[in-house]
Formats: C-alpha cells, structure tokens, sequence
C-alpha cells in the first residue's frame, strides 16, 4: 500500500505561542521520529496552517507562531501544504499530489488531533484513501467554552475512540514504524 506521511501543522503556536500542546507527552518526538525514519522510504508532506486576515488571533502569515517547528522546518519533506481551513485537503493541492504518485493510504500525525488532524482523517476517507492516524503523534489541549470544558487526555481519547469506530486505523508510532 503505497502511503504518505501528513505532517499537520507542527508550528510554533503551539509551542511558544497561544495553543499549547499538552496531551499526550511526548508527542514532538514522536513526530520527528516517524518523520526520521520516513525519508527516503515514504513521501512526506508538510502542511501549514494560516488564519487570512490582518487580525488573525494565531497562525497570521509571517508571525513567530505560523513559523514551522525549526525541528520540523529542517528536516525533509517533499511538499509543503499551505492551508486555511482545517482539513488539509480543502482548497490544497494534496489530493491532486497524492493520485499523480498512486498513493492510496496517508498517515496522520501532528495538531491538533481534534481539529486539523480529525478533519484531515475524514476527508482523507470521503475521498477513498486508507487513513493511519497515529495515536501517540498527535496532539491537543484541554477544552473550555461555551460548550462545556474537557481535559486534552479526555478529548485526545475521545476522537482517538470514534477515528478507530468506522473511519481510520488507530495506532501508535512505533507499530506503525514496524510496517515500514
């Protein structure tokens, strides 16, 4: 099964900026691995997220925040995906990119697993690829708004419970190292 690896917005926001990662620990190095280890063996694409506008709250083109991690921004990737929206497909060239090379399955990791990468998952299906979504190389945060509040382990197990349901194949990094 020919795959890519997704690298979904490992950027400085979430680092030193207004969205800090907390859940689960670890997380940073286990994307660098899977990304170490994917070079020369699987396609990896680098997608970067961008809120338009003067007033963007994070991720504003050119800030501090939407920089890439410098971890990630130095290691090899063989496209970078600009994005707007969370679903790393919307709007993108990705789709296109990934049927020219055969590629049938794409392997999500990074931020955030509620968001972007949850997004990414299910239009990843809508399209007909086969999704590997890494449990322990994603990442989120705890949760309070009008809706209610949730701790990140809460909210990382939860869309973890319903990618597995009917939608992606749920794993850790290092199972997923062994298929390589």
């Amino acid at each position: 099964m020919p795959r890519a690896l997704l690298v979904i917005d490992v950027q400085n926001e979430y680092f030193t900026g207004a969205l800090p990662i907390t859940h689960p620990a670890g997380h940073l190095d286990r994307i660098l691995g899977v990304m170490d280890a994917s070079t020369g063996k699987v396609p990896t694409v680098v997608v970067r997220h961008h809120v338009p506008g003067p007033d963007a709250p994070f991720f504003k083109r050119g800030s501090e925040g939407w920089e890439l991690h410098p971890e990630v921004a130095g290691r090899p990737r063989d496209l970078l995906v600009e994005k707007t929206l969370p679903g790393s497909f919307t709007d993108t060239p990705l789709e296109a990119w990934l049927r020219e090379r055969g590629i049938d399955t794409v392997t999500i990791a990074g931020y955030m697993t509620h968001m972007c990468c949850d997004t990414t998952a299910r239009q990843a299906v809508h399209r007909g690829f086969t999704v590997e979504f890494l449990s322990d190389a994603t990442g989120t945060l705890p949760l309070s708004n009008s809706a209610g509040e949730v701790t990140a382990e809460e909210l990382h197990r939860s869309i973890l419970c319903a990618q597995q349901m009917l939608l992606s194949e749920v794993l850790p990094s290092e199972k997923w190292l062994e298929r390589l």
